[in-house]
């Protein structure tokens, strides 16, 4: 038997670092909105009839072997090994993971596979653990080792897939999933990989620290995308993709503020040669500095933007909007 896992990335259009826990629970009404792609992180599972543990992971060209009873200490594939560790598998196994996103693209890649893993061994040890039970636990893990506090986003494409909103409340998390027309917005939108990788953790750390120290430049900057997210919400929802764009540009300029190394001259200058061959609006994905950028443009100009982008350097990226989230099967 052999196990397959699946789980879709994201495209994150408004309210990302809002969803940093503590950040949110200062911010009252705080919201995240992201869709779903086809980019996908994908793993193997494999049992084997001993107790070795082998991890490939196809992206970084990396391999681990090691034993069941090592696994605490092994430091190569960090979170792959943390997540086996985590799930205390009977046997051993071969793990060999992929994605399709490009590294460091912003893209929620390593919370994507996270997922998938996480789905795959929940499913292996028949542990039985709810979605929002391997929500927690893949974030948790994840935090251990990024070794900075984790968004809560990126997860909830990769379960549920789909248009969603991640509504950041006391309470906890609730995700709404939004009832529109994702072919539609689909056509209105291009994905570029700037060709250079970021870290999501650098950018969210400094951020977060300046506003629990009090940043109050910071905290006026949250309020204002946390208020862009909710009329984005009601924009989608209404299908006023003129008033998306509207809020994707204001959502760009407010979160350029945050903090330095959000944007990048080829960030801009990608930008400018889109817009200037029709594009409507434009933003990072995830923390900024590299990694991808999304833009929102009217079908008909899709083409000369795609060529604009290219020519400028950037990878245009292949992907539609999924309604799936995360997928196991058994292979006999």
């Amino acid at each position: 038997m052999i196990i397959q896992a699946s789980a879709p990335t994201r495209i994150d259009l408004a309210g990302g670092t809002v969803d940093i826990w503590p950040l949110y629970l200062f911010h009252p009404g705080a919201k995240t909105l992201n869709l779903a792609i086809s980019l996908t992180a994908n793993c193997k599972l494999i049992p084997r009839e001993d107790n070795i543990v082998s991890i490939e992971s196809k992206d970084t060209n990396t391999f681990v072997e090691t034993t069941l009873d090592k696994l605490s200490t092994t430091s190569e594939l960090e979170l792959l090994v943390k997540i086996v560790d985590f799930f205390k598998p009977q046997t051993g196994l071969t793990l060999i993971t992929e994605c399709s996103a490009p590294a460091g693209s912003g893209l929620g890649g390593s919370s994507t596979l996270d997922i998938a893993v996480c789905g795959a061994l929940n499913h292996f040890t028949k542990r039985n653990c709810s979605k929002t039970e391997i929500l927690t636990i893949a974030k948790n893990l994840e935090t251990q080792v990024i070794r900075v506090p984790a968004g809560d986003q990126d997860y909830y494409p990769a379960m549920y897939g789909g248009a969603n909103v991640m509504h950041l409340n006391v309470e906890g998390i609730k995700r709404e999933a939004l009832e529109v027309d994702l072919a539609k917005l689909e056509d209105h939108l291009v994905l570029c990989y700037t060709g250079k990788p970021h870290f999501s953790g650098t950018n969210n750390w400094e951020i977060t620290k300046n506003h629990i120290d009090g940043n109050k430049t910071i905290f006026a900057l949250f309020d204002r995308i946390r208020d862009i997210t909710s009329e984005m919400r009601k924009a989608l929802i209404s299908n006023n993709l003129t008033e998306v764009a509207n809020l994707l540009n204001q959502e760009w300029e407010t979160r350029k503020e945050l903090a330095p190394g959000v944007s990048t001259p080829k960030i801009e200058e990608l930008i400018g040669e889109a817009k200037s061959k029709g594009a409507l609006a434009a933003k990072v994905c995830g923390a900024g500095g590299g990694g991808c950028v999304t833009f929102l443009t009217p079908p008909d100009k899709k083409l000369e933007v795609s060529q604009a982008i290219s020519q400028a350097g950037g990878q245009v990226l292949d992907f539609h909007l999924v309604k799936q989230g995360l997928q196991i099967k058994e292979i006999a």
